[in-house]
């Protein structure tokens, strides 16, 4: 393909990623809204904790727009391999303020245990945080699978929040019709004490996810099956063998390093031509990716040794 037509795909997709950004900002206030009016009318705790991670979703989805800005942006003298990591800023920035929020979600349900007070006006509330909890779920679905299929950790991390928030918004929804059922109002901060260490287990596990995608971490392992699966009948095809593959994975962007050992026969130009069939193959068995293909003669044993058979 064109390197005109593939720069024109990436910007396509590009201002798509960007749009559903804009879909979770935009889900991100409404929802706010719509918790922070169950909070403040029912003058629950367990409302206010859900509405709490709700903010933190908002200020994460702005940081994730920025991240894919700035990680669209091609490849210069300081990046010779993009801006691709940029979006594992955003996983970081995201995991942090969630951690933030549960220890100020665990903090104000501790002094509701210490000091009670009544809730007002479920029904109300339970209203208003049943219709946010719809909007979530919604465009969370949408974030996951756009995310999934667009390679991108942003997106996905983002949509996974939102799902996360469903999950925990539904406790507080049970959990609130039942101190609405039974009248037993510390059930209210119990909730919300349980809110925050799901929170707290949520932001440690997208900063974990954002380091190891820091350190260069593999590819996913579906890709690597899809890798060596085309390796595999590549060798079985011609009169070649594979050393020293490496992967890495960065946002978006995919770096395969490979050693190929052909017939110390072959010319220069035949061994390029099948360097270059290679590298043709690889993209079209994970994607698009940045492939360095090293020819070396059958039976030469590079420093490293074999890494891959």
């Amino acid at each position: 393909m064109p390197l005109s037509e593939i720069n024109a795909e990436r910007k396509q997709e590009q201002r798509l990623l960007e749009r559903f950004m804009w879909l979770s900002i935009t889900a991100s206030v409404i929802t706010i809204a719509l918790k922070m009016a169950a909070a403040g009318i029912t003058g629950s705790v367990g409302f206010l904790s859900d509405a709490i991670e709700s903010v933190i979703n908002l200020v994460a989805a702005l940081v994730g727009l920025w991240a894919l800005k700035l990680s669209a942006k091609p490849a210069d003298e300081n990046h010779n391999f993009g801006h691709a990591k940029a979006e594992y800023f955003s996983a970081q920035v995201e995991g942090s303020l969630i951690l933030v929020a549960s220890v100020a979600i665990i903090y104000t349900s501790v002094q509701r245990i210490l000091h009670p007070q009544p809730v007002e006006q479920i029904g109300i509330g339970l209203a208003f945080s049943v219709a946010a909890t719809v909007l979530n779920l919604a465009v969370g679905v949408a974030l996951v699978r756009a995310g999934k299929k667009y390679r991108s950790s942003t997106l996905d991390a983002d949509g996974h929040h939102l799902l996360t928030d469903v999950w925990t918004t539904v406790g507080v929804i049970i959990g609130i019709a039942a101190v609405w059922i039974t009248g037993w109002q510390l059930l209210d901060p119990i909730i919300a004490l349980c809110v925050g260490f799901n929170v707290l287990f949520t932001g440690y596990r997208l900063l974990k996810g954002a380091i190891l995608g820091l350190l260069s971490e593999a590819l996913p392992q579906d890709e690597l099956e899809k890798l060596h699966g085309f390796l595999n009948s590549y060798v079985a095809e011609h009169d070649v063998e594979f050393t020293s593959v490496r992967t890495a994975a960065f946002g978006r962007d995919r770096l395969i390093s490979l050693v190929v050992q052909v017939p110390g026969g072959w010319t220069v130009a035949y061994s390029h031509e099948h360097a270059d069939a290679i590298e043709d193959g690889i993209t079209e068995a994970i994607g698009e990716s940045e492939t360095i293909v090293h020819v070396e003669p059958a039976g030469y044993h590079t420093r490293t040794g074999p890494l891959w058979a």
